[in-house]
């Protein structure tokens, strides 16, 4: 999100003696600097800069991870959820994020506690699904629609 006049700075004070630690995470491809016309550059980072980076690769969370994480989340927020529900936000957090499949508990509870039910199922997990849509989708949307507008 930073534009080519951070990243100057930032180059201009990794110089100094005092160099400060800068910690970048992003998930960006190669695309355009912001601030330029049209410098394309991995992860939206000048070259010059990019050069002189430790880049640590992260990878995603495994299903099994996703599902104790969700597991733990629940009880922390003392929700009721069917072993067949943590399947199934499980296989959101994999299929989509591990913050969305987290984000559907809560209207999931919800949903089951207006059907009478203190436990959460995977047809709450369904009907919110279809609710609520993650970013992939929502982006899908938006550009089959012709909604997108370029900055």
């Amino acid at each position: 999100m930073l534009d080519i006049e951070c990243f100057t700075y930032l180059n201009r004070a990794l110089e100094s003696t005092i160099s400060p630690i800068v910690i970048f995470a992003s998930n960006r491809g190669i695309c355009t600097i912001r601030g330029t016309d049209e410098i394309q550059a991995p992860h939206g980072i000048p070259t010059d800069l990019l050069d002189r980076l430790l880049i640590i690769r992260t990878l995603p969370y495994p299903v099994e991870e996703i599902r104790l994480i969700v597991r733990l989340r629940a009880k922390t927020e003392g929700l009721n959820v069917s072993d067949a529900a943590l399947d199934a936000l499980a296989s959101e957090g994999e299929k989509s994020s591990l913050r969305y499949g987290l984000q559907l508990m809560t209207p999931a509870s919800i949903v089951a506690k207006m059907q009478g039910r203190d436990q959460i199922d995977v047809k709450d997990i369904t009907e919110c699904g279809e609710l609520f849509l993650d970013a992939r989708r929502s982006a899908k949307i938006v550009r089959e629609k012709g909604l997108f507008v370029q900055a």
